[in-house]
């Protein structure tokens, strides 16, 4: 690891030298005078005084070289459409959205709100934002109204750029009552809202705020937009974090800084090269989107590909097809979305020819070792974890292959990247722990570039949230328990927030998760706290089994319960046994994929969830509450 480390002591050590080397990845209009501008922790100002731009670091500067390579590749399983943009293309695409935009009044320190589906539109409006110098809020497609109401008056958008609808699962899901809802309740009123019609549901354009998107496409079809050349420290976007309350908690990230971070990503962790084809199965509306289908890959010269539909439909194989008709080199996307590939047929798999595929990247939530170990085996290609946070904008724990292949360790996302300067820390003192015990992740200042550079519009909230809740020390929390080897590999336990008290012992959920997954009939678990009036909290597991339930047989049933309680108790000890495994044919999750640990937590108790707005399959509840048998009462 002797190169790593010390790469990685150079990036901390002396980080102005180390990021200046790294700023010329990408293009400035004007140099930078000052790397990192420290004047005001926890704030950290990168690469002060330079001007550039993201649009043209992901396009205007290909053209010279690739403006005939595919930029994007465009595959919807929902309507059966498949579009290619070259780089000159997709260029032309982009000037022509700016253009509208721009007759609609949008200019430079605009805010646009994006509630779109994943369709090509999605990406064109967004890199046109960043050419106009305006600000982009991308809002995941199909959000309840409510919450875009309270991300509308948040961000005070100039334009909203909507769709009639996008699909999921082949069900269509219309977005114009929602917007209309969601403007209804807004006190902000936003002038206009910009209407990509896909003729998937009525047309509404009676509205006397929408605005048809074609007839302006082809007014301005010849537009060439100038880029607006942006100080490094500007910001690019907003991206409000899922799972807020109150508020919404919007993450303000700036231009120089994250397309530094996103080109010096590209090669040491995800080692993508001008040309590669690089597949990111997420979504626009979550930062992996923002970073990995859109950013990242255009800058780094690779074409991108952006995908509208499950990995399940038509079937279990789609994209393996994907990667062979593709000719895809780099795959990312979440464990969760594998945990349900690995219950398909194994013949849809072996099926493909992926001898494109070069390595097979996860994050969003920590991989557990039996499904490392499954996709590892059935690929035969390497298999690498990493670990970030929408605030962070990029990887902070990976496999930085690109710098030195180090190995991969089961159950751990790798070692802190470049400019990470990581520590766990203990949660009542905030000293650092010692090798092997359990603490806060948290990162010293100054986070690197391409993070956070504070909360939209509330600098307190940035130090209060993030900078204030470890005793002691200025450090950036990142919420999650971790442990550390000697080596360096950092081990994700779970959220702070996602500790069950039991009987005056910690423990976390993840931990009794990781137990569970080991056991040969589990293909899906979840945790989680429910009160109990003896021992404060008891652990209550949520169980997807890989083969159908023992519906027919009671006593096979409360033979394999008590079994599964039993791995948890060899392995964690009694105190960690869960009170009750409750067996289910689905998990509820998120659109993106995540466990919905607290309307789980909520249905155990007795309660109402509340509004989940990016539920994949609202049935996944009503089979929680079956489940249970007694009204979610434990």
């Amino acid at each position: 690891m002797t190169r790593y480390r010390d790469f990685h002591r150079r990036s901390i050590d002396n980080p102005e030298a180390f990021w200046r080397d790294e700023a010329q990845r990408i293009h400035w209009h004007t140099p930078f005078g000052t790397v990192l501008d420290r004047s005001k922790p926890p704030f950290a100002r990168w690469f002060v005084g330079g001007r550039t731009n993201l649009c043209h670091n992901a396009v205007d500067r290909h053209l010279a070289e690739r403006a005939q390579q595919n930029a994007l590749i465009y595959v919807s399983t929902e309507t059966g459409i498949e579009r290619h943009y070259t780089y000159a293309e997709l260029h032309a695409e982009i000037n022509r959205m700016a253009a509208v935009m721009r007759s609609l009044g949008v200019k430079r320190g605009d805010v646009v709100l994006i509630y779109l589906p994943m369709i090509p539109e999605a990406l064109f409006a967004m890199l046109a934002c960043a050419r106009l110098g305006a600000i982009h809020s991308v809002v995941f497609g199909g959000f309840a109204a409510p919450n875009l109401a309270a991300r509308i008056d948040d961000a005070k958008p100039a334009l909203i750029v909507t769709a009639d609808a996008g699909a999921r699962g082949g069900k269509v899901i219309d977005y114009t009552p929602l917007v209309d809802e969601a403007l209804a309740r807004a006190a902000h009123k936003t002038p206009h809202v910009l209407l990509i019609d896909r003729q998937l549901a009525p047309e509404r354009l009676n509205a006397p705020y929408l605005v048809a998107y074609e007839p302006l496409r082809e007014q301005f079809f010849n537009a060439h937009v100038p880029c607006e050349w942006l100080e490094s420290n500007e910001p690019s976007y907003v991206l409000y974090t899922s799972g807020t309350t109150g508020k919404p908690k919007g993450v303000q990230r700036d231009v120089g800084g994250y397309a530094v971070a996103l080109a010096a990503s590209m090669e040491y962790i995800f080692q993508g090269k001008p040309g590669d084809t690089m597949f990111t199965a997420s979504d626009v509306g979550w930062v992996v989107g923002h970073s990995y289908i859109v950013y990242a890959p255009l800058i780094a010269g690779l074409t991108t590909v952006m995908y509208e539909g499950t990995p399940i439909r038509p079937d279990g194989g789609i994209w393996w097809r994907l990667v062979e008709q593709h000719k895809i080199n780099i795959m990312f996307t979440a464990p969760t979305a594998l945990r349900v590939l690995k219950k398909q047929d194994p013949a849809l798999l072996k099926a493909a020819d992926l001898s494109s595929l070069r390595t097979l990247f996860l994050a969003g939530e920590p991989l557990d070792e039996p499904t490392a170990e499954w996709i590892t085996n059935a690929l035969s290609k390497p298999v690498i974890d990493n670990y970030w946070q929408t605030e962070t904008g990029w990887p902070m724990l990976a496999i930085p292959r690109g710098i030195e292949d180090l190995p991969n360790k089961l159950g751990s996302p790798g070692v802190p990247s470049v400019g990470y300067n990581l520590t766990i820390r203990d949660e009542l003192t905030g000293e650092p722990c010692a090798v092997g015990e359990k603490g806060v992740l948290t990162l010293d200042y100054p986070l690197p570039p391409g993070c956070m550079s504070t909360v939209w519009g509330d600098d307190r909230r940035f130090v209060s949230t993030y900078w204030s809740s470890v005793p002691n020390q200025q450090v950036y929390s990142t919420f999650d328990w971790g442990v550390q080897d000697e080596n360096g590999y950092v081990t994700i336990l779970g959220r702070t927030d996602d500790v069950i008290n039991v009987a005056g012992h910690r423990l976390g959920t993840r931990e009794i998760e990781e137990a569970l997954s080991s056991h040969a009939a589990v293909a899906e678990v979840a945790v989680v706290g429910v009160n109990d009036p003896v021992k404060g909290q008891a652990a209550m597991a949520f169980v997807v089994l890989r083969s159908a339930q023992p519906e027919g047989d009671p006593s096979e049933r409360a033979r394999l319960e008590a079994e599964l309680a039993m791995t948890v108790d060899r392995q964690l000890g009694s105190i960690a046994r869960p009170a009750r495994v409750v067996m289910v044919s689905m998990l509820p999750k998120t659109r993106s994929g995540k466990l919905l640990r607290r309307a789980i937590a909520a249905l155990a108790e007795g309660r109402e969830p509340g509004e989940l707005p990016t539920i994949e399959d609202p049935a996944a509840l009503q089979q929680v509450r079956d489940a249970l048998g007694d009204g979610g009462k434990n």
